[in-house]
């Protein structure tokens, strides 16, 4: 029996708005994992801090580079998912050969990843990711936000010869790689712990050998300009601020010597102004640069 004109207009209703039901329950299933899964431009630092700290640990994976064997773990709080750096080692040794030579009293710890990210955070520099203290597995580990949306490292930059589309911006970040880790005394600074997100920002990862006992950077040549950010923010530094933020993760010797490193960058760059000109040294002040590379 052939269906009236009215039935057929009532199914067809019946469908459309079945359908739209369905569609806009595929749209929210979407935002709400879109939602679960953040970036660290959506969050705050306190918010990345607590999530590090908290949120269980689902899968763990040998991570793909470095010498240290560390891990990338996945964790969840319930509400959102990301990944995360594990990094575990705590070496001491006396005395130990390294690319450059012998050096005395050599350290590589977990705990100077800690250190490096909260002197980046007192700095306000904001190219370390963030980093807590939390025991993975039962062992004393620093936890680190994994990077969002990278295309390659420093050295999957070159390989894959890909220009930066600001040159000034590009220079300035790498300007702030070699500050930063003067002031810290940073000596394992390569293309593979430098990553570069799909915002041609640049991250600087693995800070294990970092905070040596030299009480002025090893390598002065490489230092050519700084920001009027970063220089106000280094004079900022003061002991107090320094022992009772970053101890226990450094030694009370260690903050001393970096405040003689910073006193000494001060000066070098300081220096730098009096006799060439702010826009000579600020990468503040937009002008063309020299090409900066890490070696």
């Amino acid at each position: 029996m052939p269906k009236s004109r009215s039935s057929v207009l009532i199914l067809t209703a019946v469908a459309i708005t079945a359908f739209s039901a369905v569609a806009q329950q595929t749209v929210a299933v979407r935002q709400s994992f879109s939602s679960s899964v953040p970036t660290a431009s959506q969050l705050t630092r306190e918010q990345m801090e607590n999530f590090l700290r908290t949120a269980q640990i689902t899968s763990e994976r040998p991570a793909e580079k470095g010498v240290t064997h560390t891990l990338r773990v996945t964790m969840t709080d319930g509400h959102w998912i990301h990944d995360a750096h594990v990094q575990q080692i705590d070496v001491y040794k006396p005395v130990f050969r390294t690319r450059d030579g012998l050096e005395r009293n050599f350290r590589d710890s977990y705990k100077f990843n800690i250190a490096a990210y909260l002197v980046d955070k007192m700095m306000d520099v904001g190219m370390v990711p963030v980093c807590v203290y939390r025991e993975v597995n039962g062992k004393p580990s620093s936890v680190s936000w994994w990077v969002d949306n990278v295309m390659f490292d420093e050295e999957g930059r070159r390989a894959a010869h890909q220009d930066p589309p600001d040159l000034n911006q590009w220079a300035a970040q790498l300007n702030t790689v070699r500050d930063f880790d003067a002031l810290i005394l940073n000596e394992d600074r390569n293309q593979g712990n430098l990553l570069i997100d799909r915002n041609w920002k640049v991250w600087m990862i693995d800070h294990s050998r970092a905070f040596r006992d030299d009480a002025a950077p090893r390598d002065p040549s490489v230092l050519r300009r700084c920001s009027q950010k970063f220089l106000e923010a280094m004079k900022a530094l003061n002991e107090q601020q320094l022992q009772a933020t970053l101890m226990p993760w450094i030694t009370q010797e260690d903050v001393r010597t970096m405040l003689e490193r910073r006193d000494w960058l001060v000066h070098f760059f300081e220096n730098k102004v009096n006799e060439n000109g702010k826009e000579a040294v600020f990468t503040d002040i937009p002008i063309k640069t020299p090409q900066v590379t890490i070696p």
